[in-house]
């Protein structure tokens, strides 16, 4: 198997860069600085850079089927039109934790968007978290409480299963999914990451139904089998916070990492200054897919 090539390909530095998400129709990849305060686009053609500025913590973006996209900045979903650069409440949550705020999220195969929270203050290791699911009539469900950092999420091929990362957990779990009622049920691990591995952060599956796990604190990102529980691959970056991954590209055969820099010193930095950049995988030889869009 060739050894895949990792580059550098977006370098402006982001604080904790998160949620990056392939936009195919104009080779774009989505993402956000979460303590930056950004929603960033880069054009893979012309390596132009777009930002908005958010006035809270953002936590991820996804596209919407209507156009736009949706947002989870501070303790609301937030429809965001991108030419008039507007973002509109929808729904807030966790209303009576106000030092809450939204972290990772992603669309289930039937345009609802799961995200969860977390503690401001997450060095805390408290668990005020919940997971929750926006839904396309804008009636927000909440899963489950009891977590501490809210991260990783994706589903499985057959869309009977739901992986899911509570990152002070240190493993990656599965439950039942029902696609038509977004319901899940049968909590259960799936892989406990080793200490050296770091600590599982964001999270995509490939077409072979294997997860990309990224790990911060740990510099790769490993590819788990989810039925047999190994790890059957280990990518090492240049970069020891590494917040999460997606593919993209062409066919949806490269695979983008993103990064966090915020907490390292010049001495840190020096020894890697790619940190909070956003790097491309090639030569990866499995693709990914097509990422969902709300519904609503």
């Amino acid at each position: 198997m060739a050894s895949p090539r990792v580059e550098c390909v977006v370098k402006e530095r982001s604080e904790i860069g998160e949620g990056p998400v392939w936009e195919e129709k104009e080779s774009i990849l989505l993402y956000v600085d979460v303590c930056g305060r950004r929603v960033s686009r880069w054009n893979s053609a012309t390596n132009q850079i777009q930002s908005l500025t958010t006035e809270k913590f953002v936590g991820c973006v996804v596209p919407r089927t209507s156009g736009g996209y949706i947002v989870c900045e501070g303790r609301r979903f937030a429809a965001l039109d991108w030419e008039k650069r507007s973002l509109t409440t929808i729904a807030e949550v966790d209303s009576d934790k106000v030092n809450n705020r939204f972290n990772d999220g992603k669309v289930d195969p039937a345009g609802r968007f799961f995200a969860g929270t977390m503690l401001l203050d997450w060095e805390q290791g408290r668990r005020d978290g919940s997971l929750y699911s926006l839904h396309p009539d804008n009636k927000v469900v909440k899963h489950f409480d009891n977590v501490g950092i809210s991260n990783g999420l994706d589903w499985s091929l057959d869309h009977r299963v739901f992986y899911y990362i509570d990152s002070l957990n240190y493993m990656v779990e599965a439950f039942d999914y029902n696609k038509q009622t977004g319901s899940i049920s049968n909590r259960r691990s799936v892989y406990k990451l080793e200490k050296e591995e770091g600590v599982p952060d964001g999270m995509t599956i490939d077409n072979e139904g294997k997860l990309w796990v990224a790990c911060f604190d740990g510099g790769r990102v490993l590819r788990i089998d989810p039925q047999t529980g190994a790890r059957v691959q280990t990518v090492k970056l240049p970069a020891q916070k590494i917040t999460s991954v997606c593919f993209g590209g062409k066919d949806y055969s490269d695979l983008y990492v993103t990064s966090a820099s915020l907490g390292l010193d010049d001495q840190e930095l020096a020894k890697q200054p790619e940190a909070g950049c956003i790097f491309r995988v090639t030569g990866l030889g499995v693709k990914g897919l097509p990422p969902n869009s709300f519904a609503g």
